[in-house]
């Protein structure tokens, strides 16, 4: 029987290996395919337990079977742990540990595997199941024993507190707490085998390492403690080395993080703590700019002053003169040149300009007036710290010069710093004021335009317009210093496509300025020329004209009334795709919306004419398949019906005059009903008509003969 059974384990063990061997050598794509999926179903079985226990022991498994098996049962330990019996925790319980013992010097990634494992394994065994002293005690005995397999060891150390926030982990939650209770008291022990590994050179990084995974518990260490702990004032020591460690920078980093859990209640109990780790990371500020230091240092250094003001910012945010060094500390971290640095600041800034703007910060100072005094007050502390701000973060939004060639990944990534960096320049405006930010930007804009010609570098203009748009909802529709300034200078920046697109978003995002400012309906005439021309130059810089005209017109309806003729000549050659508009279908939709806002201002008589006006060129081509008779309706593609109905649709829906629309509607009823009869089978057709009518409907059921 126990031939037999050891034949079967044999050939379990060597369908393994022979499906690892397919997976990762066969030449077929096929056969791998099929070796993948049965080596994952394999890892679901009850087998999967012995043949990766077995594995793991042969002393002949490859590297690629012990990766596997290692980590078949990792997982086991996590998600499947409650399918063995109760009696089989000590015996698995021995075999990870012998093959930790086994692999203290072997490949990095099975030793890993395995502690994560035993950490599992003690997620789901109570604290008395390991002995006195639960699994942290056991360890300690284990390492008393076994002096020589301390790193390894130490690598379970590091792994067991993170364990209490692993989620793959399949225990319940009611032992999940408990679990994290038993580290909790165990924490003493803990830290005490992690000092005594101190005093061994080779250890001090792994021990450091370990250190900030036990304080990501957050509780359980008092800060008194903690301030004048070997551990703490090894990490801190570290920081001033030649080399900068790695473990140390976590340390601290969970160190500040540690200070401030929980509520802004709890920072002064940790006060002590705070102020032994302030003045040492405070130290490194010069070593930010300093060329001899490798990028990851330097990194590493951004880091602490990022989480420093991230944690503290209640704290900074009262403006006294030892938070202004964190302030300063963070601007230089901000001015870096490498943006993946510079950004770990930005949601300081956003949290800082949130902590001074809101009301909820300032309930404690009682009555309306001290509060806004208060308020007031740090403001005025902050506005410099604002104002370099934005001068460090506008350029980083400028085109690279090799913008043609980047990837589309490349061009992602590049957007989406484009839009952290107008996150940014919002905090900025939210505590400066739309205003005062305008004019910094405006100098940007000035110097770059100044140096700016058809045959000269656009970027730089482009950048300042896209950081003045970002802004636009912050600054006052009043405004008459900067922003007719600006509106001038647009006419000499149509040169590029790119610099053109901008020009006509950031039209597009001052709207309301134009509306409301004095010299407004001045400038409207040579706003619109900037469209026509972005409308004829690409299809993207068309996609923003067309989006601007419809901000245009819905937010300066009043003032464009007078100006219909010229409207209408812009929109009949975009939706007629006449000369050399290159606005698409979509965006044509914006040129309705926009022209159907115009019309809604007019009085009953003129918005009759301007309606017909407006249906002219959609009704035209539907009219011209019509006429070519039933055979030729049916076989029209669907898209090219869609693209004129869905034009109604907007036009039902944006014009605010029922009796002009019924008169319309009664015109139109022929066409649509023919469209009805024929075209009954295709739904997208029958979507678009039905959402037209319901439109119309609505309006005319909201009017009242």
């Amino acid at each position: 029987m126990k031939e037999q059974a050891a034949a079967v384990a044999m050939e379990r063990q060597n369908t393994v290996k022979e499906a690892l061997n397919a997976l990762y050598h066969h030449p077929d794509d096929g056969v791998r395919l099929q070796a993948d999926r049965w080596l994952q179903s394999f890892q679901r079985t009850l087998d999967a337990w012995q043949v990766a226990d077995d594995l793991l022991h042969h002393p002949s498994s490859n590297l690629e079977t012990l990766i596997f098996c290692s980590q078949t049962l990792r997982s086991k330990v996590q998600r499947d742990f409650e399918e063995l019996p109760s009696e089989a925790f000590r015996q698995l319980r021995d075999s990870l540990n012998n093959l930790l013992i086994k692999f203290h010097k072997g490949p990095p990634k099975v030793r890993t595997q395995i502690s994560i494992a035993v950490a599992a394994l003690a997620v789901y065994v109570p604290a008395e199941e390991w002995g006195d002293g639960g699994i942290v005690n056991w360890l300690r005995n284990e390492m008393n024993l076994h002096p020589e397999y301390i790193p390894a060891f130490l690598e379970l150390l590091t792994v067991l507190p993170e364990e209490v926030y692993n989620y793959k982990i399949a225990a319940r939650p009611e032992r999940r707490r408990q679990f994290e209770k038993e580290l909790t008291s165990q924490i003493e022990i803990a830290l005490n085998i992690l000092t005594a590994c101190l005093s061994i050179n080779e250890l001090k990084e792994q021990a450091l390492e370990a250190f900030a995974s036990w304080l990501r518990l957050k509780h359980g260490i008092p800060g008194s403690v903690l301030a004048s702990h070997p551990l703490v004032l090894t990490a801190l020591s570290s920081l001033n080395s030649e080399i900068l460690s790695e473990a140390s920078v976590n340390v601290i980093s969970e160190l500040i993080h540690y200070t401030a859990a929980g509520s802004f209640s709890s920072v002064p109990a940790h006060m002590h703590l705070i102020q032994v780790i302030v003045p040492q990371v405070m130290n490194l500020k010069a070593q930010l700019r300093d060329p001899s230091k490798e990028e990851e240092d330097v990194k590493a250094i951004a880091r602490l002053f990022a989480d420093m003001g991230d944690s503290y910012v209640e704290l900074i945010a009262t403006g006294s003169d030892e938070s202004m060094l964190i302030v300063h500390a963070l601007l230089e971290v901000a001015s870096h040149p490498e943006y993946d640095i510079a950004s770990m600041t930005f949601n300081f800034w956003h949290s800082l300009q949130v902590n001074l703007t809101k009301r909820e910060s300032y309930v404690s100072f009682g009555d309306e007036s001290t509060i806004e005094a208060e308020r007031n007050r740090r403001l005025q502390v902050f506005r410099p710290a604002y104002e370099s701000l934005v001068s460090l973060v506008s350029f980083r939004v400028q085109y690279p010069q090799d913008d043609q060639d980047l990837s589309y990944e490349d061009l992602k990534e590049f957007k989406q710093t484009r839009y952290a960096v107008a996150d940014v320049l919002i905090d900025a405006a939210s505590v400066l004021g739309g205003d005062p930010t305008l004019k910094i930007l405006y100098t940007k804009l000035f110097e770059a335009v100044g140096r700016y010609d058809e045959h000269s570098e656009w970027r730089p203009a482009e950048a300042a317009l896209f950081c003045i748009r970002a802004i636009s909802s912050y600054v006052s529709v009043v405004e008459s210093e900067v922003m007719p300034q600006v509106m001038n200078l647009l006419a000499k920046l149509t040169q590029h496509p790119q610099l053109l697109q901008t020009v006509c978003l950031t039209i597009g995002a001052y709207s309301k300025w134009l509306d409301s400012a004095s010299s407004g309906q001045s400038i409207l005439p040579s706003v619109l020329e900037i469209l026509m021309s972005g409308m004829g130059t690409s299809e993207d810089c068309a996609a923003a004209a067309a989006l601007a005209f419809r901000h245009i017109c819905d937010d300066c309806r009043k003032k464009l009334c007078g100006c219909l003729e010229g409207l209408f000549h812009i929109y009949h050659k975009a939706v007629n795709g006449e000369g050399s508009f290159k606005v698409s279908p979509e965006d044509s939709l914006h040129l309705v919306e926009a022209l159907s806002t115009v019309i809604t201002e007019l009085p009953p008589d003129h918005a009759k004419t301007g309606l017909e006006a407006l249906c002219m060129p959609v009704v035209s081509p539907l009219q011209e398949i019509l006429n070519q008779g039933p055979e030729v309706l049916n076989k029209k593609p669907a898209r090219e019906l869609t693209v004129h109905i869905d034009r109604f649709a907007y036009i039902f829906r944006y014009v605010y005059h029922p009796e002009a629309v019924a008169d319309a509607i009664q015109r139109l009823w022929p066409i649509f009903k023919t469209i009805f009869d024929l075209r009954a089978w295709d739904m997208r057709t029958m979507e678009s008509l039905c959402r037209a009518c319901k439109y119309a409907v609505s309006l005319l059921n909201w009017f009242d003969p």
